[in-house]
């Protein structure tokens, strides 16, 4: 009985050493951590800036996000005549760019079904990613132009600003 009891140990602890010895050379083909790029809060400042700058060019006033790549708000700025209003419609364009990975603009058809109904979701025009060497940095969102196509026009300025630095690292 002892022996059949030894077996029966040293079977499982064959298998244990097996799997474990498995899982690790598998896992030896994938990195130990991935590193994330990140906008420092000096680059994230310089693209709200930038799409400030962009809209006061047109007579505008905006809200605007910058958002980093987990979808968390890093700036946020209003220009001082531009509504409240702008400052939570700009957080939502800026998290749907990060999301999807897309400029709004390009989601439009994705909100008439369920997506459209989950709260924080924006589906229209004003929020893009930003991105440099295939690289996805975080997003910036705009509000407060008379059209979603100026408010994306702003945000891209502000991105751009910001992208072709990101390009150099």
């Amino acid at each position: 009985m002892k022996s059949s009891l030894n077996k029966q140990l040293s079977a499982v602890g064959l298998s244990l050493a097996l799997g474990v010895f498995a899982s690790t050379s598998m896992a030896a083909d994938e990195p130990p951590a991935i590193n994330i790029k990140r906008l420092s809060m000096e680059m994230a400042l310089k693209a709200a800036e930038g799409a400030i700058h962009e809209c006061r060019a047109k007579g505008i006033q905006i809200g605007v996000t910058v958002m980093d790549r987990s979808g968390n708000p890093q700036v946020v700025l209003r220009d001082v005549l531009a509504p409240d209003l702008t400052l939570t419609i700009s957080r939502m364009k800026a998290y749907t760019a990060i999301s999807f990975t897309s400029a709004t603009s390009a989601l439009g058809d994705r909100g008439d079904g369920a997506l459209g109904r989950v709260p924080g979701l924006f589906f229209g025009a004003g929020g893009v990613p930003i991105e440099a060497g295939g690289q996805v940095y975080g997003s910036i969102g705009v509000s407060g132009a008379p059209s979603g196509k100026t408010d994306e026009e702003c945000a891209r300025a502000g991105a751009k600003v910001v992208e072709s630095e990101l390009e150099l690292m």
